[in-house]
């Protein structure tokens, strides 16, 4: 470090130099953002991942079928064999799937109706205020029997904002922290840019993978690349305000 970088370190407020609210406000919002973020990795796995793993799916083709589809199958079967598969006994499941792979024909309906309403009408309704699709009749049962395209545009654009909105504004928030640290000027920078490359990286690819499987992969680097970036920009500024010595 020259002697004017030295003089400018001296000069710039740091983690270490901010009074002790400041910092235990700090960081009590960084064990909070992390612990945050730590069961939203937990409800993604549950979600997307485990009911996937235990028909002998890898993340990749996870992804691939919640954007892409399981062009094989229909979205039905494909919710019944993953994260429905617990929410259905499997006698009825049976039936179910011996229904659709018939053809999902309006004849046979009326003896698989029951099962519907039995399993599954209480969520998936118009009044049951769940963002589901409804299966209340037919209709609207037949369009879930189509071939599994993945997520629907619709689905997509309000995933998207929802999820750049909230990360930007997280992630905002824990690079002005970060930007207080001492890490040199570079590495802060790249730190602080890392994680919003990242969401652009993986939202981004959630619209390429619906038409392009390939870049499941991309998605997938994203996220990681986000993870490490959020785990910098608490770890840190926690070390270094509360374990570095030779507080100013």
């Amino acid at each position: 470090m020259t002697q004017d970088e030295a003089a400018g370190s001296r000069k710039r407020l740091t983690l270490r130099g901010l009074p002790l609210t400041m910092r235990w406000l700090f960081s009590c919002y960084l064990i909070t953002i992390g612990l945050g973020y730590l069961m939203a990795l937990t409800y993604l796995f549950l979600l997307d991942v485990e009911p996937h793993r235990k028909t002998g799916v890898g993340l990749v083709q996870s992804t691939i079928i919640k954007y892409y589809g399981n062009r094989g199958n229909t979205r039905l079967e494909a919710a019944l064999n993953g994260v429905m598969a617990e929410m259905i006994e499997p006698s009825d499941k049976t039936e179910l799937v011996r229904w659709i792979r018939r053809g999902a024909t309006q004849d046979g309906y009326g003896k698989i109706r029951p099962v519907f309403e039995k399993n599954c009408v209480s969520c998936h309704s118009k009044d049951s205020g769940y963002s589901v699709p409804p299966l209340t009749t037919y209709e609207e049962v037949r369009q879930m029997a189509e071939v599994d395209l993945g997520q629907s545009i619709r689905a997509l654009s309000r995933v998207t904002h929802i999820h750049l909105f909230g990360m930007s504004f997280i992630f905002m928030l824990t690079g002005i922290v970060f930007a207080l640290s001492e890490v040199r000027q570079g590495m802060r920078l790249a730190i602080i840019a890392l994680p919003f490359i990242a969401i652009w990286m993986d939202i981004g690819s959630w619209w390429f993978t619906k038409y392009q499987p390939f870049f499941a992969y991309t998605v997938i680097v994203g996220g990681g690349l986000m993870g490490m970036a959020l785990a910098a920009q608490i770890l840190v500024p926690l070390w270094e305000m509360w374990m570095k010595k030779g507080r100013e």
